[in-house]
């Protein structure tokens, strides 16, 4: 049995350790599922080697992919590392200057990309790359090669004993990947990690799946993110084969297809289900409709444990018959597990889809942690709501004098890529790589998230103010898509809103409020005091300091390619107060009452 130490030594370990099957990998296309057994897998993988190392790629150098997730990245993938080569994975949502930042910086030498969308935001600064020889592309686009040319290349100049001698060479330790974080600010940082930094992640969490070989995984999220590529490793490294989601709008139709037993996701798309769900539930009349939202009710009082008692537990069983079970045809009626990470999960979304039958585990950790610090599992009292869970098996976790959250272990990146002085801030002389997370560190050990210690600031009466909390918590309003809080050297917190647009034209229709244009809406006095009693509603979890006391609310939805959030859809706070600085002024001119 091939021993794992190095991340392609995943390929042989899956064709020894599991009894063959069509579905190792799978993705649609044309509207049917293409099917890759783990030879097919293997037999491509290595046809990419061989075309690399023809083409003169040698140790070291280093290869990107901009694309969706698909069977062919992962192909790209184990190519480009079995050859001793650098993957340098990079967003397909990123603006034009990131993309030639980043493949300037890393001085890529091949690039593969999905097709014309990617092509028509890049070909304009390919000339500006000195360092490209060549651009590849699985689709078909003017003026490119085919990533199919290139495999026929492969298959055509095999080189097998070479490719077995630079196998042997390449060290756990070795650079595997060049991740860039997306970044608040500035421009994005080249985040070095080895086999092993991503390896020790994969069999420290390898455990918590209740799925065997015979389980499938719907995957969509992008697999340039350390978080859905370390998890599809372990898919591959238990057996279980991966479903790639055409896109975000088809998941539901491809999770009723494939009948996943687990999904990993963002909080996000969890948000966006359940508020589906309830919309459709406001939908129902009479016992029905009585009947749906005394079950979610019941759902958002879920204790772990059967701690409610057996009068709870009991109505829980008629909730789940009447109500749940139908939560669960529409996941594909399979689903063992959802794991959440890459942000905050609301408690009340945990609570709901718990008491549904749907576990729902919840992770935490960085690009440079490789990346999971902690994450629940279910072991006894391995889930505490409003937690992350406990800290990972061979990760050390402490918590610094400020509040901060550091962590140690094999896990942690080998630095950023060309800048030792970043690298020197972000990992100290005793190994401690500083987070920028507050935390602390429950009773039975779970962690527990606060907020982003550069995002603290200060009210001009003094008090600090960590807006994450407060944007996690209003963020369970049906009404609001997203907001950031802010209020730095004000007299008081305020909040920039997005609606949740849907939900509103939804609110709209049942109280017979004419909605024409998003812009329109949002400045009717009616629903402007509709959002002051959602906002008095969760001013009530925080104190008086904290509280927000204004809001406006904005017309258009925040997303990448306006430029308010990052690739992995954090808010850009600094754009956001620079884009919408005359909205933020108007807020803090009024002389408060």
């Amino acid at each position: 049995m091939t021993k794992v130490t190095r991340l392609f030594d995943l390929l042989p370990h899956y064709s020894e350790a599991y009894q063959p099957k069509d579905d190792a990998i799978a993705g649609k296309e044309d509207g049917v599922w293409r099917k890759y057994s783990i030879s097919e897998y293997r037999r491509i993988s290595d046809a990419i080697s061989y075309a690399l190392i023809y083409s003169g790629i040698r140790k070291g150098d280093m290869v990107a992919t901009i694309m969706p997730s698909r069977p062919e990245w992962n192909f790209i993938d184990m190519g480009i590392m079995q050859a001793g080569a650098v993957h340098v994975p990079i967003y397909p949502t990123i603006s034009e200057s990131d993309y030639k930042y980043i493949l300037n910086h890393a001085g890529v030498r091949v690039l593969f990309i999905s097709g014309k969308d990617i092509f028509r935001k890049i070909e304009h600064i390919i000339p500006e790359i000195q360092s490209l020889t060549a651009v590849y592309s699985v689709k078909a686009v003017e003026g490119l090669r085919l990533l199919d040319d290139f495999i026929t290349l492969g298959l055509e100049h095999p080189a097998k004993e070479t490719l077995e001698e630079i196998k042997s060479t390449i060290k756990p330790d070795d650079l595997a990947t060049l991740i860039y974080t997306s970044g608040t600010t500035g421009n994005p940082k080249g985040v070095m990690l080895s086999h092993d930094n991503i390896l020790s992640n994969v069999m420290a969490v390898s455990h918590i799946p209740p799925v065997g070989e015979k389980g499938r995984a719907v995957s969509y999220l992008p697999l340039c993110h350390v978080y859905e590529r370390m998890l599809n490793y372990m898919y591959q490294y238990l057996g279980i084969s991966v479903y790639y989601a055409e896109n975000v709008a088809s998941i539901a139709e491809n999770m009723r297809e494939v009948k996943p037993d687990i999904l990993t996701t963002v909080p996000r798309l969890l948000e966006k289900i359940y508020d589906k769900i309830i919309m459709n539930g406001r939908k129902l009349s009479g016992i029905k409709k009585f009947i749906f939202f005394w079950a979610v009710n019941l759902g958002l009082k879920y204790e772990l444990y059967g701690t409610n008692g057996w009068y709870y537990e009991l109505k829980l069983k008629l909730a789940n018959k009447l109500v749940f079970s139908k939560w669960r045809v529409a996941l594909g009626n399979n689903m063992k597990v959802i794991v959440s990470g890459g942000a905050a999960l609301q408690p009340r979304l945990s609570r709901v889809f718990w008491a549904a039958g749907i576990p729902v585990l919840e992770g935490y950790g960085l690009t440079e942690t490789s990346p999971v610090i902690a994450v629940s599992d279910f072991s006894e009292n391995g889930i505490s709501f409003g937690t992350v869970g406990r800290v990972l098996k061979g990760v050390e976790v402490m918590i610094a004098g400020d509040g901060e959250i550091l962590a140690k272990g094999r896990n942690i990146m080998m630095g950023y890529y060309k800048e030792p002085e970043l690298t020197k801030s972000a990992i100290d002389t005793e190994g401690w790589f500083h987070t920028g997370d507050i935390g602390k560190i429950e009773p039975q050990g779970h962690l527990r998230l606060t907020g982003r210690k550069k995002e603290i600031f200060k009210t001009s009466l003094g008090k600090y103010i960590s807006p994450e909390q407060l944007e996690n918590k209003f963020k369970e309003s049906p009404f609001i898509d997203t907001l950031m809080v802010l209020g730095e050297n004000q007299k008081f917190a305020a909040a920039l809103i997005v609606p949740d647009f849907n939900h509103l034209k939804g609110w709209c229709a049942i109280k017979e409020v004419p909605y024409t244009t998003d812009a329109e809406i949002v400045n009717l006095p009616r629903i402007r005091k509709r959002f002051q009693v959602e906002i008095d509603k969760y001013n009530k979890f925080f104190g008086a300091t904290e509280q927000v006391k204004r809001f406006e609310l904005l017309d258009r939805e925040w997303t990448v390619d306006t430029g308010e959030l990052t690739a992995s859809l954090k808010l850009r706070r600094g754009y956001i107060s620079e884009k919408y600085s005359e909205r933020i002024q108007k807020i803090f001119d009024i002389e408060e009452a």
